[in-house]
């Protein structure tokens, strides 16, 4: 039997909550669900199969990042993403615009696109939406996101607007671009991308000139840049709303547990975000009752797992000292367990919430979460 280019069930609801399945040719993604960012063609410590074995259904590559090192040609001439990483489920490939604008020296953009000069090597590029899209197909993307242009929150009205007008322009040319793909565009997805900052008009104007071009799922870009939780929600209260029931709706960048939570009772189906990987090498494990930097010297002497709570096979065979004792002495599976186990975390909470959800206790079982996960909890950057 052919499986589906891309089809989107929703199969239970709670308040504005979903829960589903985005079905595709490289397998069922499983929503709300959370992507583990892949950016250099690697879950960073991380096998692909124990990444499986944690509960993700896709996960994420980065164009900017890819495109620069080792190359989207060379990843094609090797045999796209996939077999090039040994990852055999969907992937969704970012537009690289957020890395530009964040990353890259001597910007310069135009409505062509954006013009700058590599982090690495100080080669100087043009990321448009034309190229984005062809880097995307390259690599062998599952779901393309459109290229877009991201001001800071902070931005001046006018700014917000010209950006998001421009956004609209561009999403315009990488869906054309994605349209002349061939059997690339005929066996995978494009999301669009809502920008217009936290101005409930700019959302509206970009959503509705998003649904006018017509995508396969779409993004709430532009949140997760430093605005704070309260402001961060205050947006995801309408924005959500303005983009088709019928779709997947992505929020890119997002990110802390309790984000995650509140962002789903909003309507958010995927997420993406660094913060389990790159906080597992730094130290930091998310357990039910918050964060917890393994550093400190309390744990030196600790036999008690990460998370009592927790199924994965960290907290099922280390203890607490023993990760303290090999991320103390820069060993490289201190990293890795950490990892892993805060893979695992991210995966559990999901699949917690798509219980909830099919269940209709979803408010009970968020409020329970918020009531024991401290925000602020020892070890937690401020």
């Amino acid at each position: 039997m052919t499986r589906p280019r891309f089809d989107f069930t929703i199969s239970a609801t709670d308040g504005k909550a979903r829960t589903g399945v985005i079905a595709m040719q490289r397998g069922d993604i499983r929503t709300p669900a959370f992507m583990p960012v892949g950016t250099a063609a690697t879950v960073k410590g991380m096998k692909p199969a124990d990444v499986v074995g944690a509960g993700a259904d896709i996960i994420l590559g980065n164009t900017y990042h890819l495109m620069l090192r080792p190359g989207a040609e060379r990843v094609a001439r090797l045999g796209g993403l996939h077999a090039f990483s040994g990852w055999s489920k969907p992937i969704l490939t970012d537009s690289g615009g957020y890395q530009v604008m964040s990353l890259a020296d001597l910007t310069k953009r135009s409505e062509e696109g954006v013009s700058f000069k590599s982090h690495l090597d100080g080669t100087r590029h043009l990321l448009s939406p034309e190229r984005s899209i062809e880097i995307q197909r390259l690599l062998g993307s599952n779901i393309v996101m459109a290229f877009d242009e991201l001001v800071p929150t902070t931005s001046t009205h006018e700014v917000q607007a010209a950006a998001m007008e421009r956004s609209m322009r561009w999403a315009k040319r990488s869906r054309a671009a994605f349209d002349s793909g061939e059997a690339h565009a005929e066996n995978n997805a494009i999301f669009g991308i809502q920008q217009g900052a936290l101005n409930e008009g700019f959302r509206k104007s970009s959503a509705d000139a998003l649904i006018d071009i017509g995508f396969d799922g779409y993004a709430v870009g532009g949140l997760a840049v430093g605005e704070g939780q309260e402001a961060m929600f205050g947006c995801l209260d309408f924005a959500p709303d303005q983009l088709p029931v019928d779709k997947p709706r992505y929020l890119m960048g997002v990110g802390k547990p309790d984000d995650i939570v509140g962002a789903v009772e909003r309507g958010i189906d995927m997420f993406d975000c660094v913060m389990p990987t790159r906080s597992g090498r730094t130290g930091q494990a998310f357990t039910r009752t918050g964060p917890i930097n393994i550093r400190n010297a309390k744990f030196a002497e600790d036999m008690g797992p990460l998370d009592p709570a927790c199924p994965c096979p960290v907290c099922a065979t280390w203890g607490r000292a023993y990760l303290h004792h090999l991320v103390r002495s820069g060993e490289m599976l201190g990293a890795m367990l950490m990892t892993e186990h805060n893979i695992w975390f991210y995966e559990t909470l999901m699949a917690d919430l798509r219980a909830a959800i099919a269940s209709g206790t979803l408010t009970q079982f968020a409020n329970d979460f918020r009531g024991v996960y401290a925000r602020k909890s020892e070890g937690e950057p401020k």
